[in-house]
């Protein structure tokens, strides 16, 4: 069935806000980083391994602060403490896997469980022709490269 794209625009733009709310994360307010949290997470994931006040000093806030939010994300196993090589005085601080996964989980918007059940009600067919046409159009827009992850029959 050929369709206007006019007809296309209006009937995406009518789906679009019911598949986000269909499969949109539900995380409770328990399982939520603190805004101050994923800032030192995300500073030592680009920065790599850096002493409490380093990091207190990028994020403008007083090195008590830091330290306390270092102390409860070690808690949580998401960074840990090590003597510097250089100076045994020094300690620094590293993102840990689980850190590096808690911050790859809160990025997502998307809750991959309800995604997962809603295609595997799919076919073969249906499956690829959505995730092939939803990265043209992303690409359509100048997002992701076309290119960019890959395209499977699975």
């Amino acid at each position: 069935m050929v369709t206007e794209p006019d007809a296309d625009v209006e009937r995406f733009c009518e789906l679009f806000p019911a598949a986000y709310l269909a499969f949109h994360r539900r995380d409770g307010k328990r399982d939520q980083l603190t805004g101050a949290s994923r800032a030192v997470l995300l500073h030592l994931a680009q920065s790599g391994p850096l002493t409490v006040g380093e990091a207190a000093v990028h994020l403008d806030r007083a090195q008590s602060v830091v330290s306390d939010i270092v102390s409860q994300l070690e808690g949580h196993g998401y960074v840990e403490r090590e003597n510097d090589p250089d100076d045994r005085r020094r300690s620094l601080v590293w993102l840990t896997e689980s850190g590096r996964d808690r911050l790859e989980r809160d990025a997502r918007v998307l809750d991959p469980g309800l995604v997962s059940t809603a295609l595997h009600s799919l076919t073969t067919s249906q499956r690829t022709g959505l995730v092939q046409g939803l990265a043209a159009l992303v690409a359509a827009s100048g997002g992701i490269p076309k290119t960019q992850g890959k395209e499977r029959d699975s």
